[in-house]
């Protein structure tokens, strides 16, 4: 293997294997997919199962910790930890309960409420049962989670799926696993438009990549044949969910309106859920008295609605905040066990991770607007194991306003996500759950030869081999940077680098061999900008000396800093743009101290060590478009010469490009940038003598091309993306015929 194949298969951006080596025989109790997802998390060491509610998490978990080479914590919400227990006594999985800090045997279990009391020294596993706590950036459980116990050797996050609209958790599963930082990802993978840095979207060329490396550390699954696997007893009874709104009393209203309207803001809605508790709880003891002899779950959000449900429901038992941890496992358990018939929560208190399958009788008494919460309260009971239809009555107000259908509209965004999800993980987790290979995209390469041109498809760090040493004349062209997945998908292309350092080193690749082909005493100039950095992905608002960086790696190749030009950019086109802080106006009247001036372009030229044998006298040459104009002055006049030499070209026109539309594609996330065609001739003219072989590793569309036609050179360039390609090929034909009619 060479060096630069090794280097490109140690940039793929996948986390790898730290678990154990050897997987043991697995509890034949365990499904075909439950063994399966265990023996793959026992291979990476630290993952996230994302399984559906009744798809078996908890033995999963206990199988995974068992194996696990030392003591595990396991780690979940209050009264599930009694759950697991009896779940590991039928899976043959011994599970002792602390809440004390003190470590209870092999596998130790405790709920959220008491995790600051463990000492993370103590165990090489880690179990995070409903992982779905790491969702708060800046929440409790995530920080310490993260932080206190980031160093456990093995760990495991296990949650129904995560929000699928949310890539913030992602982020967070990503960040406990040790993979990536949430911050890493969102410079990685994510980009925000315009001035919304808030609102972040997976980059077009990103999505495969992002979602390879997602499943190189987590696994989803909403049922087994989402893996290949037959779905078997693992399909879901009907879901029955029916909404009934309450009318409401006006005559004691308070407001000027003939009828009461019904609540738009937050605090409208909630003043309207206390005044509207006794019919809204009136309607749920209807319900209940329907079905006297079965179990019934009933969900509230105010203390109030539980008071008033307890004490008008007959045996109903109100579990709340303000209750003991002990009373609250006890009845939550009770109703488990059919000893409570009718309990009343809320589902921040005991929406997550119990098993009620046995009540097929779900109320909502009151609703907020989080649709988690809302999705694993339903949950509780309608999942897989359950045998009856699920009736599910979301009891409103008629001026509550428009909570149930902002409910369901965030019910039908999420499971549109959630099946978008599925669809990019299917293939890459059945590949790495079941062994399934998948075809994979191949790298293309092809080259078009024109009378004085040619043209190569492929990556050109590998076709500059080629090139005969000392052959070219000299070569211009604008390197790429660390802009991840902005044109391609590609390990190839440079600007995909995880890192400033991974982009020196991919890039020092082509500069070594443009000093092989470069001829004695010959230039090579390459154009470019320093780089404004951010603080999401660098830390800092600053700016990134990319000109220097670059400067330093061809003198590292053995080329001589010859010069270099720096071209103006209007700062108020940047700053449309960008909206960089930095070129606001605004930014000057709050705080000048971080405004700052526009970022110019440079034309930096290297040269070659050692005698020129074929010297270049510069030449003029000038064309209006139309053969009949041309005009060669020989050489460079005074006039011209001296605004050449100019340290700063003012003139350059920045439009005065190629035709570049039809070579973009759909997930390109920024305009084709091909290089000013002003810049590319005075480069030529100053440094290349007719006949010359002018060469660009990055064509693009063929501008280095078009003007080396024109101006009666060769020219020899590559190109990585086809659809480029396609166009620079394009231009080049019809570059060359036209240098064929003026000479």
């Amino acid at each position: 293997m060479s060096k630069y194949q090794k280097f490109l298969d140690d940039k793929k951006i996948v986390d790898a294997d730290t678990g154990l080596k050897k997987i043991p025989p697995l509890n034949p109790m365990l499904y075909d997919f439950q063994s399966d997802i265990v023996a793959w998390a026992l291979k990476r060491g630290r993952a996230c199962i994302f399984a559906d509610c009744g798809l078996g998490k908890t033995p999963m978990q206990l199988e995974w910790a068992n194996h696990i080479k030392g003591d595990s914590l396991i780690v979940a919400p209050l009264a599930v930890s009694s759950q697991t227990i009896s779940e590991g006594e039928k899976f043959g999985v011994k599970v002792k309960s602390s809440r004390d800090g003190k470590k209870a045997g092999k596998i130790t279990i405790t709920n959220y409420e008491q995790l600051e009391k463990f000492n993370p020294d103590d165990y090489v596993g880690l179990v995070l049962d409903e992982s779905s706590i790491l969702k708060a950036y800046t929440g409790k459980y995530r920080n310490m989670l993260i932080e206190k116990f980031g160093n456990i050797q093995y760990r495991l996050a296990c949650t129904a799926t995560p929000a699928p609209n949310d890539f913030m958790e992602l982020g967070n599963h990503a960040e406990f696993c040790g993979t990536m930082t949430r911050t890493e990802m969102l410079a990685m993978f994510f980009v925000h438009d315009g001035g919304e840095t808030q609102k972040w979207r997976l980059k077009g060329h990103a999505q495969s990549e992002f979602w390879r490396w997602v499943c190189s550390w987590a696994v989803m699954i909403r049922k087994p044949s989402d893996l290949g696997y037959d779905d078997g007893n693992f399909i879901l009874p009907e879901l029955k969910v029916k909404s009934i709104i309450v009318d409401v009393d006006h005559t004691d209203s308070s407001d000027d309106f003939l009828f009461r309207m019904p609540a738009s803001t937050l605090q409208e809605r909630q003043k309207e859920r206390k005044h509207t508790i006794n019919d809204r709880v009136l309607k749920c003891k209807e319900l209940v008295d329907t079905r006297p002899n079965e179990p019934w779950l009933i969900w509230c959000n105010l203390n109030s609605e539980s008071e008033a449900l307890k004490k008008m429901i007959d045996g109903a038992v109100e579990v709340k905040g303000s209750d003991k941890p002990e009373y609250k496992e006890k009845t939550m358990l009770g109703f488990s066990k059919g000893k409570v018939r009718i309990l009343v929560t809320k589902p921040k208190i005991g929406g997550f991770g119990m098993n009620w399958q046995h009540c097929s009788n779900v109320v909502f008494v009151g609703l907020s607007d989080s649709y988690e919460q809302y999705y694993q309260a339903i949950r509780r009971c309608w999942r897989f194991g359950q045998k009856k239809e699920v009736n599910c009555y979301i009891i409103t107000a008629e001026t509550e306003g428009a909570v149930v259908s902002n409910i369901k509209r965030k019910e039908k965004d999420a499971e549109k996500m959630a099946q978008e999800m599925v669809k990019n993980m299917q293939d890459i987790n059945s590949e790495n759950i079941k062994g399934i290979k998948r075809s994979k995209g191949k790298y293309k390469t092809n080259k078009t030869d024109g009378r004085k041109w040619t043209a190569y498809l492929g990556d050109s760090c590998e076709t500059i081999k080629e090139i005969e040493s000392n052959s070219i004349g000299y070569s211009i062209f604008s390197p790429p940077f660390a802009s991840l997945y902005t044109y391609s998908n590609s390990d190839r292309d440079m600007g995909n680098c995880k890192s400033n350092a991974e982009f020196s080193e991919h890039f020092q690749f082509l500069i070594n061999e443009l000093f092989r082909i470069i001829q004695h005493g010959r230039l090579v100039s390459f154009h470019c900008m320093n780089l404004p950095t951010s603080k999401v992905r660098d830390g800092y608002i600053g700016i990134r000396d990319f000109r220097g960086e670059l400067i330093k790696q061809f003198q590292q190749a053995g080329f001589i800093f010859h010069s270099e030009v720096c071209i103006w950019k209007d700062p108020v086109t940047a700053m449309q743009r960008t909206k960089a802080l930095g070129l606001l106006h605004k930014q000057v009247k709050k705080d000048s101290c971080m405004s700052r001036q526009g970022i110019p372009d440079y034309l930096v030229s290297m040269r070659k060590p050692g005698d020129n044998i074929s010297r270049v006298a510069g030449e003029f040459e000038w064309f209006s478009g139309d053969p009949s104009t041309f005009e060669n002055t020989g050489n460079l006049s005074i006039d011209i010469w001296q605004r050449y030499a100019s340290p700063v070209w003012m003139d350059i026109r920045p439009n005065h490009t190629l035709q570049k539309q039809s070579a973009r594609e759909n997930n390109d996330e920024r305009h084709i940038c091909p290089l000013q065609l002003d810049v590319i001739e005075r480069g030529m003219q100053l440094w290349s003598n007719e006949g010359d072989t002018v060469y660009s590793p990055f064509m693009g569309i063929g501008s280095e091309g078009h003007m080396a036609m024109k101006l009666r050179r060769e020219f020899v360039g590559c190109e990585l993306k086809e659809s480029y390609y396609k166009v620079a090929c394009s231009n080049l034909k019809a570059a060359e015929s036209y240098s064929n009619e003026l000479f």
